[in-house]
């Protein structure tokens, strides 16, 4: 089997996960782009760990062993992750990621002409003191 047939299919795999991770709103299908992500990765280490031993005939097989790492970290990753999408998702109802950015706790806006709340605190202060002496 030629080198191109597995590469084409990871970039494809890879491809298809980043729309997914770019495209998505819903934080469980995120967490599968990235899970798409990942698997196109191990496909590209076995694919290449098998081509580069013909080559080099040796047998350490160290792109297969990446591929485990990988796959145990990436197990990992979407037990933690699910673990904290659902715990968003108890305590505001939603796990739409475009939801859950604008339910932050701080309102406030940014911009140039938003009122300056830390310089009239101290002036609302003083008044307040000189209406009650």
């Amino acid at each position: 089997m030629h080198l191109a047939y597995p590469a084409v299919l990871s970039a494809l795999l890879f491809c298809t996960g980043l729309y997914g991770v770019l495209a998505r709103r819903n934080a469980i299908l995120v967490l599968m782009s990235v899970e798409l992500m990942l698997n196109a990765v191990n496909l590209n280490l076995v694919a290449f760990d098998v081509w580069l031993s013909r080559a080099a005939e040796e047998t350490l097989h160290s792109g297969q062993a990446l591929t485990l790492f990988t796959i145990a970290i990436a197990a990992a990753e979407i037990g933690i992750g699910l673990a904290i999408v659902l715990a968003v998702y108890r305590n505001r109802g939603t796990s739409d990621i475009d939801r859950l950015r604008d339910t932050a706790e701080d309102h406030e806006p940014d911009g140039p002409d938003a009122p300056d709340h830390d310089a009239s605190a101290p002036r609302a202060a003083a008044e307040n003191a000189e209406a009650t002496a």
